[in-house]
C-alpha cells in the first residue's frame, strides 16, 4: 500500500483511517426553511435567463407554492426591475429580510442593497461568490417551496460556488435557437454533470415569433434543434418561449407577474413532482 498522505479526497485506497470528504454546503440561516433549490443557468449571456427565472417563480407562485428568487447575477442584476421592486432590503440581528413582490415572491438581489440601482458592482470573482453565499446563509427565507437561483452566465466562480455551497436539486438550462448557443448549452449541461446535479429541463427563449393575426409561427433564428440536443443528453422536458414584444415590455415595466403564458407548464409539472420525491 502506498504511503498515506492523509488526503482522502485524492486517494483511492480503502484503509481503516479513511474519512469521507467534508461537505462544502453552507449552512442555511437557522430561521429559514427552503425545500427545493433550482438553478437557472446558461453558458452565455443575453439568452433570457433572468426572464425564465422570473416566469418560473411567477408560475409556481400561481400554483399555490411559495416561490423565491436568489439573484446570483451580482454584476448584472435584473430581477428587482422585472418585479418592479424599488425598496431596499432590511435587516436585523437575526439576518437580512428579502423583499417581496406584489404576489408575495421573496427576492434577494444586490440591487436591493445598493444606494442607486445603476451603481456598478466592481468586485473580483471571489468577493462576488462570497456575497452570493451570504444570500443563502444570512437571509431569512420564510418557508420557501421553490427557490430559483438566477445564475450569471458561464462556468466561473459564482456558478461553482452555488453548486458547491447550496443544496441544488436540479438546473434549468436556458438557451436560444442559434447554433453557437447550442454548443454553449452542452458546456452548461456538462458542468452540471461534473457537479452531479441533474438537468431538469431546457428552456429555449426567443424560439419563434407567432403572428398575432394568423397565428403562424416563424423561426426567425432558424430551425430549432433543442429537441435533438435534449434527447442526446437524456433531458425529457423542453420549453419553447416565443418572441413577444408585450413580454419584453412587461419585464421592463416591472409587471412580469401580470403576464400569462403556458410555455413553462411542462417544467412546472416536473418541479411540482420534485416535492413528492
Amino acid at each position: 500500500m502506498a504511503e498515506c498522505n492523509h488526503d482522502c479526497g485524492s486517494c483511492s485506497q480503502n484503509c481503516g483511517e479513511r474519512t469521507e470528504p467534508e461537505s462544502m454546503l453552507a449552512k442555511l440561516n437557522e430561521l429559514s426553511h427552503v425545500k427545493k433549490v433550482i438553478g437557472v443557468v446558461s453558458g452565455k449571456g443575453g439568452v433570457g435567463k433572468s426572464l425564465v427565472t422570473s416566469l418560473l417563480a411567477v408560475t409556481m407562485q400561481r400554483r399555490g407554492f411559495q416561490a423565491a428568487v436568489l439573484d446570483a447575477d451580482v454584476t448584472g442584476p435584473s430581477i428587482p426591475k422585472a418585479f418592479g421592486i424599488k425598496e431596499k432590503a432590511q435587516g436585523s440581528d437575526v439576518g437580512i429580510f428579502p423583499a417581496k413582490s406584489k404576489t408575495g415572491i421573496e427576492i434577494m438581489s444586490v440591487n436591493l442593497m445598493l444606494e442607486n440601482d445603476t451603481d456598478p458592482v466592481v468586485w473580483r470573482g471571489p468577493i462576488i461568490a462570497g456575497v452570493v453565499k451570504q444570500f443563502w446563509t444570512d437571509v431569512v427565507w420564510n418557508d420557501v417551496d421553490f427557490m430559483f437561483v438566477d445564475m450569471p452566465p458561464g462556468t466561473g466562480d459564482v456558478p461553482l460556488t452555488v453548486f458547491q455551497s447550496l443544496p441544488v436539486d436540479g438546473v434549468i438550462v436556458v438557451t436560444s435557437p442559434q447554433e453557437l448557443v447550442g454548443m454553449i448549452v452542452e458546456k452548461a449541461t456538462k458542468m452540471a454533470a461534473l457537479m452531479n446535479i441533474p438537468v431538469l429541463a431546457y428552456a429555449e427563449n426567443m424560439s419563434y415569433y407567432e403572428c398575432p393575426d394568423c397565428h403562424a409561427k416563424h423561426n426567425l433564428f432558424g430551425e430549432s434543434d433543442i429537441a435533438a440536443v435534449a434527447e442526446a443528453h437524456g433531458v425529457d422536458t423542453v420549453a419553447r418561449i416565443p418572441i413577444d414584444p408585450k413580454l419584453a415590455a412587461g419585464t421592463d415595466a416591472g409587471v412580469i407577474e401580470l403576464f400569462d403564458g403556458p410555455w413553462l407548464d411542462g417544467i412546472a409539472d416536473k418541479l411540482t413532482a420534485l416535492l413528492d420525491e
